[in-house]
């Protein structure tokens, strides 16, 4: 995060590491006029003035319950939802409610595939809070590959607190099927551990989500979403969907740590989907940006890095590509130290596998890069980063 800062601070960084969304002119549009509806209503400033109560603003919780019973029929009510300041403070109370000594024994947070969002790391007060699995790589035509949960070698036992996955996955853009959702879920109720989904990207919204698949929830499945994809990451909301007992936990922690999450956010979507503006928004306007742009820069890094030692994660959602160098006289680290040095910036891959005692040759063969970034900037950075894999590769 010190080098995302540092980054933005210099006018000639080509910034392809970070997390932040695209800044998309038509949503920036529905964005200004939700905003200015609220103003003139006054509810805006009335936003502004009060606390919320713990669990989040009532009347986004009761436009989240009949949204979703309407959308999926999943059988929730506001008791079933709670809100947060994004989805990092939502991982931060989850993974320690459900790990850690104080649940009698050394309880873990189970990834079951990695690479994984690098937020999850870190996130337990106390050490040794998170164990993970490596993927299956399936190697797949025309220099792509795919990761797949490894269910043989997957274990569950009686250390394991949560199960937590997200789909689509930061930072391979892999979506777990569902098929695997299923396995997942079955496997957590068999050992009465629930099963954790981020799914800051996916359906229904933001809808950055290149597959047809259909969202999951039970009462034994935690759903973490988020507005921060959706184009508002200043407005910093999470979205926290289970059953009542662990909303309930939950709402108390908030009301410990913060008193109440902030209602800018829950102001504006909630808004938008009483005047049914958010699903146009994410399919008609989000999804296509981000499927276009990501088969540019795919096309781009093809063109630029001519190399069969050159594989891509096949890019199923979410806002990065995941190149795989194979063969590389380097590590990934060193690499992404010598493209920093000529204005380029990405995320190496060892920072993406929680859980693991120490990177492994192929986490120190990847990177992630970011690919919202403009036509322009898309070309000179992937041009630095060819040019320094050839010195690399000779």
């Amino acid at each position: 995060m010190d080098d995302l800062n540092e980054g933005l601070l210099r006018d000639d960084m080509i910034m392809m590491g970070g997390g932040n969304p695209a800044a998309i002119p038509a949503a920036i549009k529905v964005f200004e006029t939700v905003i200015d509806k609220l103003q003139a209503s006054g509810g805006l400033i009335k936003t502004l003035t009060n606390y919320d109560g713990p669990q989040g603003k009532d009347a986004f919780l009761e436009t989240l319950v009949e949204f979703f019973q309407k959308q999926y029929s999943w059988k929730i009510d506001r008791r079933n939802i709670a809100l947060t300041h994004g989805s990092q403070s939502a991982f931060f109370i989850l993974f320690n409610s459900f790990a850690g000594k104080s649940r009698g024994g050394q309880q873990k947070v189970l990834i079951p595939l990695v690479p994984e969002y690098i937020g999850y790391n870190d996130l337990g007060i106390e050490d040794l809070s998170i164990t993970s699995q490596q993927a299956k790589i399936k190697l797949l035509d025309d220099g792509f590959f795919k990761y797949q949960v490894d269910f043989d070698r997957l274990e569950v036992d009686s250390s394991t607190g949560l199960i937590c996955v997200s789909r689509p996955t930061n930072p391979s853009g892999n979506v777990l099927t569902d098929t695997e959702c299923q396995h997942l879920d079955q496997i957590a109720r068999q050992n009465n551990v629930p099963l954790l989904i981020d799914n800051a990207y996916g359906t229904p919204f933001p809808n950055i989500i290149f597959n047809q698949v259909e969202p999951f929830w039970n009462d034994n499945t935690i759903v973490c979403m988020s507005l921060s994809k959706l184009g508002l990451p200043g407005a910093r909301t999470g979205i926290v969907i289970a059953n009542s007992d662990i909303i309930r936990q939950f709402t108390n922690m908030t009301a410990i740590t913060s008193l109440a999450p902030g209602g800018i956010g829950p102001a504006i979507v909630g808004q938008m989907i009483e005047e049914n503006l958010l699903l146009p928004l994410c399919h008609e306007v989000i999804l296509p940006f981000y499927q276009k742009r990501a088969q540019l820069a795919i096309r781009l890094i093809k063109d630029k890095i001519d190399d069969d030692r050159l594989r891509i994660h096949k890019t199923e959602g979410a806002l990065f590509l995941w190149l795989w160098f194979e063969g590389l006289t380097i590590g990934t680290s060193e690499l992404y130290r010598r493209l920093k040095l000529k204005g380029l910036f990405v995320v190496p891959g060892q920072y993406f596998f929680p859980g693991q005692d120490k990177p492994s040759p192929h986490a120190e063969s990847c990177i992630r890069m970011n690919y919202v970034q403009s036509e322009d900037d898309l070309n000179k950075g992937i041009e630095i980063l060819a040019q320094e894999l050839r010195l690399c590769w000779e």
